[in-house]
C-alpha cells in the first residue's frame, strides 16, 4: 500500500502548524485609490516571536507605484524581494518591475520567483517539517492605468479583486473579514477604508496571538504616482488607541440596542 504523506500524521501535522509563520495583511481597492495594511509579527511557535515588516514599496514617480505584502515563510518572501531588487539592478535581466506594461505581468513574475525559491528549498524544509510557502498581495498603479490589487498564491497563480469584493487578504484573515464585508465598497472614502483596515487588523490581533502590532498602513491616491502615505501604529499610538476605544464602545452600544425577546418586554396592562 502507498505510504501517506508525512504531514498527514497527526503529531507531525500539529508540529507543522506550529511552525507556520502566520500573519495578516490586506489591501482595499476603492474609487479614490488603494489602502494596504499589515501586522508585523512573525513566529515559529510561542517561544520565538519577532517583528518584521511585511510591506515593501517600489516607487518610480510619474511611472509606477507598487506595494507588496507578504505572509507565510519569511525565508521565501525575503528571497523573493531580494530577487526583485537584484533584477532591477541587472541590466541584462529578462524581466523586472520596470519592464512590465501591466500590473498582472508583475503578479505573474512574483509567482514565478516564489515557485523558484520554494522548489530550491522544498526538500530541506520538508525534512524539517516546515512549509516554504508564501503568499503575496501586489497592488499599485502604472501611469495611465487604473489602480489594481492581486493576490499571488504559493502555487504561483493569482487573482484580482472585484467590484463586489474590492479587497484581498492573506494570512489569518477570518477575524478581520466581517467588517470588510459590511463596510467596504467602491465608493468608500480612502480615509474610511484606512480606518476599516485598522479595525480589521485590531480584530485579528485581539483573537489570534500569532498576529501583532505594529500595524503598517499605506495609502495610495488614484493617479498620484508618487510614494504612498505610509505610517506605523504601535500599541501606544494615539490613533490606534483611539480607534480601539471608539470601536469597542460603539460595538457595546450597538449590542445593547439590539431588539429584545418577547419575554423580556415589559407587560402592558
Amino acid at each position: 500500500m502507498p505510504q501517506e504523506p508525512f504531514w498527514t500524521h497527526p503529531v507531525v501535522h500539529i508540529q507543522c502548524i506550529a511552525r507556520i509563520k502566520l500573519t495578516y495583511c490586506l489591501a482595499l481597492n476603492v474609487n479614490k485609490g488603494l489602502v494596504f495594511a499589515s501586522d508585523s509579527r512573525t513566529n515559529a511557535g510561542v517561544d520565538y516571536v519577532a517583528i518584521y515588516s511585511k510591506m515593501t514599496t517600489f516607487v518610480y514617480p510619474n511611472n509606477r507605484t507598487l506595494v507588496l505584502l507578504t505572509s507565510g515563510s519569511l525565508a521565501t518572501s525575503q528571497a523573493v524581494i531580494n530577487a526583485i531588487k537584484a533584477d532591477l539592478e541587472d541590466p541584462d535581466a529578462k524581466f523586472n518591475l520596470l519592464k512590465a506594461d501591466y500590473l498582472h505581468e508583475i503578479a505573474k513574475y512574483i509567482g514565478q520567483l516564489s515557485q523558484r525559491e520554494q522548489k530550491q528549498h522544498a526538500e530541506a524544509m520538508g525534512k524539517s517539517m516546515m512549509s516554504a510557502e508564501s503568499s503575496f498581495i501586489l497592488g499599485g498603479q502604472i501611469a495611465g492605468q487604473p489602480c489594481e490589487i492581486f493576490l499571488v498564491y504559493p502555487q504561483g497563480n493569482y487573482i484580482t479583486a472585484s467590484a463586489e469584493t474590492p479587497y484581498l487578504q492573506i494570512g489569518e484573515n477570518k477575524y478581520g473579514k466581517p467588517i470588510l464585508d459590511r463596510i467596504i465598497g467602491p465608493t468608500t472614502s480612502l480615509e474610511d477604508a484606512a480606518r476599516c483596515a485598522i479595525v480589521s487588523l485590531d480584530s485579528t490581533i485581539r483573537s489570534n496571538i500569532s498576529v501583532g502590532p505594529p500595524i503598517e498602513l499605506a495609502i495610495h491616491t488614484n493617479n498620484h504616482i508618487e510614494a504612498p502615505y505610509r505610517t506605523s501604529l504601535n500599541v501606544n499610538s494615539t490613533m490606534y488607541k483611539s480607534v480601539q476605544k471608539h470601536w469597542n464602545e460603539g460595538l457595546k452600544r450597538a449590542f445593547n440596542r439590539l431588539p429584545r425577546f418577547e419575554w423580556e418586554k415589559p407587560v402592558t396592562k
